[in-house]
């Protein structure tokens, strides 16, 4: 009988994610890596590791999974996860996707047609129209009311989307949306939606058998955005009115079981100030956010993703009980949010992770590791849990002042100041609120652990060392790291990490 081995067609701390709950439970696994990523973290995970021409290079993957002899390939998450043409291609290669069905994905994928789904299945939705060529906007806007979006039917992450007042912006707001999402996206289709004003966001993570059954995982609270980018998630979602949180479990499980979903997935919603809930989108994969849902249910979802593809014909569930306690996820990048987001690149010269009860990272970093600008710029997820919301937000905050990454700029300081203002400790917020109310002009100072670990690299580079905003090191010479990397990046890799 031929043994599993599962490649993951991703990379950093995803990759990383996944080949863990591999080894737990004892497949073989295979790492890719594009040009530029060869001295990434996730590749010092797997049992061997193979180039790819890039990560959404679809034929240069399955070349990779045929060539390797995988059994099983994880998408983990991004634009590769959700697109059909891939699960289709590693099937045509006799190769098992682990995720949704294509042919789920093509249902569900698109805006336009899973609202016209979720009307089906008795979901609620907004207001909405198409938009198509020739089609008189101003009389399909009417139907809608303003203020309106201009959304993308393929899009994501706030990409050909438009915030449109009245009718006199329709057509130049139609135009740039359209440009950008046949940039982004390769599909130039929009619809017209509904503004809500200050909502929040919340979603509903479930996971289906592919047979017509499901469950739900509760809900996730994902308001704190920027520019529609999460920033803070957290489960279970406080101050929510339990008839609507029984409302979106409901909705949720018609969905599921209409489109006889598999795998796990995460339905989007917004809820207004009065407690009414709308279908926004379903993601058909895996949530960057998971680990909370995984802290407060104790399943581990990537495991029973994997449990369920080694046995297709079977139904099998992830047993839910009860949420327990409260967590909260936060996500650190690259960048500095004191000057306008800017991508700071760099060397991870020093690095030091909390650690205690309720402490968790998923990393996609190490000390002495190259950080650049050719790939995504999340350095790492840091997720805490309590018995409590209170102590949440406490253990988050001491785990945002244990974190120590020197070498290049990171947005920890900002999600310090985060964790810090009242209305996030009083769950008072709603979308915009970080473009809104979120003050970004003045940087925190670095923690006392920071300058001490800078202090020590001043000393040991004779003074060539000089502090940024965000209170990240950038040294003129590079320390001395001692992470040990791997010599070669192509054939097999040992397990000794």
């Amino acid at each position: 009988m031929k043994s599993n081995k599962l490649m993951v067609a991703n990379r950093s701390e995803i990759a990383c994610r996944i080949f863990q709950a591999c080894r737990e439970m004892q497949i073989q696994t295979v790492a890719i890596f594009a040009p530029g990523d060869e001295a990434a973290r996730h590749l010092t995970y797997a049992d061997e590791v193979v180039p790819v021409k890039g990560y959404l290079d679809v034929e240069s993957i399955v070349d990779a999974a045929k060539s390797s002899g995988v059994t099983l390939v994880h998408p983990g998450y991004g634009f590769l996860s959700e697109r059909p043409i891939f699960p289709r291609a590693l099937e045509k290669a006799g190769i098992t996707f682990v995720g949704p069905t294509a042919e789920t994905m093509d249902a569900m994928g698109g805006k336009i047609a899973a609202k016209e789904i979720a009307t089906a299945a008795g979901v609620p939705t907004l207001p909405w129209a198409r938009v198509s060529t020739g089609q008189d906007l101003r009389k399909a806007a009417a139907t809608v009311g303003y203020p309106l979006l201009l959304k993308a039917a393929a899009g994501g992450g706030g990409k050909g989307m438009r915030r449109v007042d009245r009718a006199e912006e329709l057509d130049q707001a139609a135009e740039s949306a359209a440009a950008e999402a046949l940039s982004m996206f390769g599909d130039a289709t929009l619809f017209l939606e509904r503004l809500v004003d200050e909502p929040r966001h919340i979603e509903v993570q479930v996971f289906g058998d592919g047979l017509g059954d499901g469950v739900h995982l509760f809900e996730r609270e994902c308001s704190l955005q920027r520019r529609h980018q999460k920033v803070w998630e957290e489960a279970p979602a406080v101050n929510l009115p339990n008839e609507t949180r029984q409302g979106l479990f409901e909705a949720s499980l018609r969905l599921l079981k209409a489109v006889k979903y598999r795998s796990a997935g995460t339905l989007e919603f917004l809820v207004d100030r009065s407690g009414g809930f709308y279908f926004l989108e379903m993601n058909t994969r895996l949530q960057v956010e998971h680990p909370v849902t995984e802290l407060v249910t104790g399943v581990d979802l990537v495991w029973a993703q994997i449990e369920q593809a080694l046995n297709p014909k079977k139904s099998i569930l992830p047993k839910v009980g009860s949420p327990r306690g409260h967590a909260i996820e936060v996500r650190i990048y690259a960048e500095d949010p004191f000057q306008g987001f800017i991508p700071t690149p760099g060397k991870v010269e020093r690095l030091r992770w909390p650690t205690g009860p309720g402490i968790r990272v998923d990393s996609g970093i190490e000390e002495g590791q190259e950080v650049g600008t050719s790939f995504d710029s999340m350095l790492a997820k840091l997720i805490v849990s309590g018995r409590d919301r209170d102590q949440a937000i406490a253990r988050m905050k001491y785990a945002l002042d244990e974190t120590v990454i020197l070498g290049l700029g990171t947005n920890v300081n900002y999600l310090r100041a985060l964790a810090d203002h009242p209305k996030v400790v009083a769950a008072n917020v709603y979308t915009q609120f970080l473009d809104k109310e979120f003050d970004t002009s003045k940087a925190p100072q670095p923690t006392g652990h920071e300058l001490g670990l800078m202090l020590e690299m001043k000393k040991l580079n004779r003074g060539s060392h000089s502090v940024g905003k965000a209170g990240a090191g950038h040294l003129e010479k590079p320390w001395a790291h001692i992470s040990q990397r791997l010599d070669a990046r192509v054939g097999n890799v040992g397990n000794d990490k």
